[in-house]
């Protein structure tokens, strides 16, 4: 009987085993996760789970039950060490497994502050896995001092929650302006302003010198010469693909681990999805991290190590809470030369659509889903909108699509 194995149990490795269940797959299959639960949402960890607002059973993608129910064999608390592609095997302490066929969902892992700048120190958190959050909250107090280092959209989804449990918080960004590596001025401004109605003190063109405590941080000195007082640092500087046991075992790395349209990687009968993987997308080769990308090229790849031939060519679309908005991203924003506003008339709604080459390439929707939902058909249809119809915020959007 053939057996697949899956190393990685996040949001990828889970979907990747029950399609290839519901795709009619009779053989063995095992999911193996280095974490002691069962594969969970990672989004809610930074906000809902984080505030108290979402138990533990809540964050679980499936029941604990639904893996024997589908005869998976699912190994929590196990690292895998080496993969053998000669030998078709993965070693983990217990012993080894033996496969047909291996899909590696490794997914991703945060980038720290160097232990010379006192990342090592008690107080200092990544937000990635339910173990980070579950550390981090007990210091969750009103009138805590929090830091938040980088203003991308993890931590700005932990300052938002910070702010909203009444800690004093600042978060502090190296680049330019927050948001600069993924959305325009327009965006960076919108949710710049938003923090700061929520007291939340944002430093740009600011970045860590070192932070200072015995055991745990107690300061922070900033690269302009200033100090504040911090009673816990959170981490949101990006996160890189885990591409060590793929490298170790042969594999071609390129940005990620480096697959085909259709997820095979550079070895035979090994395959990948997910935040460690990069894929060709139209003519170019891209790593997505989202949970979108997590699960439709993971869905992708189960029917193809079954036979198919589908290559995975993604709209790409993401998603963040901060507060009371809802932002909405689809597409992806890259080259664009021209951005076209729609501001509603109060300002409790936007959207920013990004051009490239007279084309719609993305657009970000923050509370306004009817921007989203029609930029995002617009872009799967490959149509360009007219530009006046965009920016005038009453006109129907959905008179585009016909």
């Amino acid at each position: 009987m053939s057996e697949i194995v899956v190393v990685g149990a996040g949001q990828a490795g889970a979907a990747l085993v029950a399609r290839l269940r519901g795709a009619g797959f009779d053989g063995g299959i095992t999911l193996i996760g280095e974490e002691p639960v069962p594969p969970y949402q990672r989004p809610p960890l930074s906000k809902a789970y984080l505030l108290g607002d979402m138990p533990l059973e809540r964050l679980f993608l499936r029941p604990e039950s639904y893996y024997a129910e589908q005869d998976i064999r699912l190994l929590t608390d196990s690292r895998v060490s080496a993969i053998d592609p000669a030998a078709k095997t993965v070693a983990l302490d217990s012993g080894s497994i033996g496969y047909d066929q291996l899909a590696l969902t490794t997914g991703s892992v945060p980038r720290m502050l160097p232990e010379s700048a006192g990342g090592l120190l008690g107080g200092v958190y990544p937000v990635r896995t339910l173990a980070d959050v579950d550390a981090m909250a007990p210091k969750f107090l009103k009138g805590a001092s929090a830091l938040v280092v980088g203003g991308g959209y993890i931590g700005l989804e932990a300052a938002a929650a910070a702010a909203k449990r009444g800690l004093d918080v600042t978060v502090v960004e190296v680049a330019d302006r927050i948001l600069q590596r993924v959305a325009a001025r327009e965006t960076s401004s919108y949710i710049r302003n938003l923090h700061r109605a929520h007291g939340v003190d944002i430093r740009e063109r600011i970045g860590i010198q070192r932070l200072v405590g015995n055991t745990s941080v107690e300061f922070a000195e900033l690269s302009d010469g200033s100090r504040i007082r911090a009673d816990l640092v959170v981490i949101g500087v990006g996160i890189v693909p885990n591409t060590e046991l793929a490298a170790a075992a042969g594999l071609e790395i390129d940005n990620g681990i480096k697959t085909d349209a259709l997820g095979r990687t550079s070895v035979p009968g090994i395959w990948a999805a997910g935040d460690c993987t990069s894929f060709p997308y139209r003519g170019d080769r891209i790593r997505l991290e989202s949970v979108q990308n997590a699960i439709d090229q993971a869905e992708t790849v189960a029917v193809n190590m079954l036979g198919h031939e589908t290559p995975y060519d993604p709209t790409p679309w993401f998603w963040s809470d901060q507060y009371d908005l809802k932002l909405q991203i689809a597409g992806l924003n890259t080259g664009h030369t021209e951005i076209v506003s729609r501001i509603s008339d109060d300002g409790s709604r936007a959207s920013y659509w990004y051009f490239g080459k007279n084309r719609l390439l993305a657009v970000d929707a923050m509370n306004d889903p009817i921007s989203y939902m029609v930029g995002r058909r617009l872009i799967e249809a490959g149509k360009t909108p007219n530009r006046e119809t965009i920016s005038d915020p009453k006109s129907n959007l959905k008179a585009l699509l016909r």
